[in-house]
């Protein structure tokens, strides 16, 4: 907590701004635009252009950086989703692109592994598509695949999380490539948050899927703004289907209502170009810091059990596990996070999916807040 003009805008309108840590979540507004991406958002408002020009130029020079074929900017990666689901099954046939979300006579499936279903994959139907899970839950084949794939196959879906670990029981990315192009269809990875370590930025699309999203909120740049990697004629398809297809060509796409200015495009630019050079370790160094500072009040501190999230991969490195005891601190986890949340000023964090634990993330923290974070956690539990 820095000064006493936090949040102020908010309280002004009887909102209540919180502690963010949590993470980088939709939830909570997402990111901060860092001091680069500002300026260069600024910079943007001293003229107007054709979106569908810089969109494109705007896409060459990330594709540049990335050393991929294509890139399209997006709002936000869930809509790269949507619209190279769009590009899967209508392409660049006009007529289809305005018939979709009707998928009459197109492939309209996108299949995806049993075990990879997951809270976005509903981005993947928002254009007509119908999800079709092949495998089960205690995991797929190869020949489950092969088995799924017909006529009525669009694409072929898959998930990557590589600061979790690997679930042996799904197929790899590189056995779906091989699978589902030798079946003649194309491949979709969400990717969204894997722009670390740097060599992952854009690796799937280099391994040969044909469209990969990623969120670039997660580098600092605007919540709402994401983009897509991926060959020329998936990134030429989407373009087709977006708001500035719709408007620049006349051409009723599923992508109108996904619409992106120019200062968020020239934003997004900005935050690649300064992830792409920037000192990597000093921002691995900060965060690991920052999680330290959450740490201390809770050593030694009876019935809490508090440790580092070693994790550096993909975009929110560092962080803090934290659990209770109930039968010694007299409440839970779930009772933990409620009360942060009641406390002033509100700290919001929460249970994750996988274990019964608190997992905090320093990604929204400002100036002060770790220690915030920690010494309130450390109140709590002490009654």
């Amino acid at each position: 907590m820095t000064t006493e003009n936090w949040g102020a805008i908010y309280k002004e309108m009887g909102a209540k701004p919180v502690v963010n840590a949590t993470g980088s979540v939709t939830l909570l507004g997402g990111s901060t635009p860092v001091a680069e991406v500002k300026a260069a958002m600024d910079a943007a408002d001293s003229a107007y252009i054709p979106l569908i020009e810089l969109e494109q130029v705007a896409g060459d020079r990330i594709a540049e950086m990335l050393g991929v074929p294509a890139a399209y900017i997006t709002s936000g990666a869930g809509s790269a989703l949507t619209l190279a689901t769009a590009a899967f099954m209508a392409g660049t046939d006009d007529d289809k692109v305005q018939q979709l979300p009707d998928t009459t006579g197109m492939p309209n499936e996108i299949l995806i592994q049993k075990r990879q279903r997951y809270w976005y994959d509903r981005c993947l139907e928002l254009a007509g598509a119908k999800l079709v899970e092949f495998g089960d839950e205690n995991g797929t084949t190869r020949d489950d695949l092969r088995n799924a794939i017909s006529d009525r196959t669009a694409a072929v879906h898959h998930v990557v999380y590589e600061q979790n670990p690997t679930d042996p029981n799904v197929l790899t990315l590189e056995q779906v490539l091989d699978i589902t192009h030798a079946a003649g269809k194309p491949v979709s990875v969400d990717a969204a948050g894997q722009i670390y370590p740097l060599e992952n930025f854009g690796k799937y699309v280099k391994m040969g899927a044909d469209f990969q999203c990623i969120a670039a909120k997660y580098m600092g740049a605007p919540h709402s703004t994401g983009f897509a990697l991926g060959t020329k004629e998936i990134i030429d398809a989407m373009s087709r289907h977006s708001f500035v297809g719709y408007e620049a060509r006349r051409i009723r796409g599923v992508g109108r209502p996904q619409k992106i200015d120019r200062q968020e495009i020239m934003g997004v630019v900005a935050a690649v170009q300064r992830w792409m050079t920037l000192d990597h370790e000093d921002r691995l160094s900060i965060a690991e810091g920052q999680s330290q500072a959450i740490l201390r009040p809770l050593k030694d501190i009876p019935g809490v059990t508090a440790e580092l999230n070693t994790n550096i991969r993909a975009h929110q490195p560092y962080g803090v596990f934290v659990s209770v005891d109930a039968d010694v601190v007299g409440f839970t986890n779930e009772d933990l996070v409620q009360k942060l949340r009641d406390g002033e000023p509100s700290i919001w964090t929460r249970v994750g999916l996988d274990k019964p634990r608190l997992e905090l993330h320093v990604f929204g923290l400002g100036e002060g807040e770790a220690e915030l974070v920690g010494n309130a956690i450390a109140a709590a539990v002490k009654g």
